[in-house]
């Protein structure tokens, strides 16, 4: 489970932003994980209490929004979601495309009190 390595380094970038931007509290940290980036959200949700207690983050809220995994096809223009059709144009069939969005995995926001 690299999710726990993940959301430690999350972690660190966060308290050092906070610092360097003299915030003393923090509500609410927002990140966004994509369908196709190889983290599982309900991981890093998981392991977010143990990473943060102790921490100046510890009273903190985790919010996370999934970036769907589009991409284009090069032969019809067409735009779709990768998982949901399998990796193949639904219009078309083919399996030329390329990535839109969905490997994206980054603190969205940061919500001080």
């Amino acid at each position: 489970m690299h999710e726990l390595n993940i959301v430690a380094h999350i972690v660190k970038t966060v308290e050092d932003f906070a610092i360097d931007n003299r915030l003393t509290k923090i509500d609410t940290l927002v990140l966004q994980i994509g369908e196709l980036s190889g983290v599982i959200p309900r991981y890093i949700e998981a392991c977010y209490p143990a990473v943060v207690e102790g921490t100046s983050l510890q009273e903190t809220k985790l919010k996370i929004e999934i970036v769907p995994g589009n991409a284009f096809c090069k032969e019809c223009n067409k735009v779709f979601n990768l998982l949901q059709n399998d990796f193949a144009c639904p219009d078309c069939g083919r399996n030329d495309w390329e990535i839109l969005c969905g490997k994206e995995l980054m603190i969205k926001e940061v919500i001080a009190c």
